[in-house]
């Protein structure tokens, strides 16, 4: 059984060079007072609340599933195998399901097999999640439908985003997550860990810091309209990570809409005058095509060149929808390279 609620979602991660997952929530949308553990035996049973309800998980999980992106690279961050976690396509440059960082996370930790992989390119396959036997399924950063809430809590204590679907930041994700794991304390000190490692990247591109910058996406077929991921979205939320600002206009654009993702017609990308840097997904055409055009040719970032594009389909692309636990520090310098690259072009 398998359920269709994420079809819409997988469409946009392909067109927009994403990866399977990605959306639109802030750090004030949990913390720790979202995950709250008892006096019992070893500081459970513990309460987490999120989107979808409150989840009670009994006693410390010994058998962990993870969905769609970044959760199981934040139970191996915390040295947590999981017994089954997501295939992942996008990006995957060798075909065998997993990221290059997962595979070296899964190595160090000297895991005997690699955990079952659920396809879900269709949807959640229950019957797979099911026979993993899972005490615990954890899936803060996701888009879950209360459909498959419901349907994933009769298999096990399942954790859900805590505000909008798609949009849990990396640091919500490793502290819920943590917390469901009985591991709070060392959710903190991963989440202190990849703070240093994001600094670190900074101060050696110090270009960087200040400069507004837009994570959007053109479609190579047609340049009518403007794809862009809004202010809630984990792409621009790791931007300002970075030391970067949320555009006026990307703000303004994104107080009128809850989604991760919008369009807008080119004959309206004067919107994004204000923007410094942008980044997005294609080949080596891509800007050069971007600057001819008549309408999108005109955005200041565009005609100076100032505009990172991330090749469709690599790992880089994948990293970044979203940051995770172990992306942030495989990938993160090699990222602010290319953005500290596209700075410089600016006066």
């Amino acid at each position: 059984m398998r359920s269709p609620s994420r079809r819409r979602f997988l469409a946009l991660c392909t067109a927009s060079a994403l990866v399977t997952l990605a959306g639109c929530a802030s750090d004030q949308s949990a913390g720790p007072s979202d995950a709250a553990a008892s006096d019992g035996p070893g500081g459970f049973p513990v309460t987490i609340k999120h989107a979808l309800g409150t989840t009670v998980i009994g006693q410390k999980p010994r058998r962990v599933a993870t969905l769609v992106w970044s959760n199981h690279d934040t139970a191996l961050a915390l040295g947590v195998v999981p017994v089954g976690m997501p295939r992942q396509t996008y990006g995957d440059q060798d075909g065998d399901g997993v990221l290059s960082w997962t595979t070296k996370k899964l190595a160090d930790l000297k895991a005997k097999t690699t955990p079952a992989l659920f396809d879900e390119s269709d949807g959640l396959d229950f019957e797979a999640i099911a026979d993993t036997r899972p005490d615990v399924i954890l899936a803060a950063y996701s888009g879950l439908s209360k459909a498959e809430y419901t349907t994933l809590s009769e298999i096990a204590p399942t954790v859900a985003y805590p505000g909008t679907a798609f949009g849990t930041s990396w640091r919500d994700t490793v502290r819920l997550d943590a917390g469901a794991l009985g591991l709070s304390a060392e959710g903190d000190a991963l989440v202190a860990r990849l703070e240093k490692t994001i600094d670190e990247a900074v101060g050696r591109h110090p270009g960087i810091a200040g400069r507004t910058a837009l994570v959007g996406y053109f479609d190579p077929k047609d340049f009518s309209t403007v794809g862009y991921y809004t202010s809630h979205d984990v792409r621009n939320q790791f931007s300002v990570d970075l030391g970067m600002k949320i555009p006026a206009g990307l703000a303004a654009l994104s107080a009128k809409t809850d989604e991760f993702y919008a369009t807008l017609s080119a004959e309206r990308a004067d919107v994004f005058d204000d923007v410094d840097l942008i980044v997005t997904y294609g080949d080596g055409k891509l800007l050069g095509r971007l600057q001819k055009h008549p309408l999108l040719g005109t955005v200041p970032a565009i005609a100076r060149g100032a505009v990172v594009v991330i090749p469709q389909n690599s790992e880089l692309a994948a990293a970044l929808s979203p940051p995770t636990a172990l992306t942030i520090p495989a990938t993160t310098d090699a990222y602010a390279t290319l953005l500290a690259d596209a700075a410089a072009r600016l006066p």
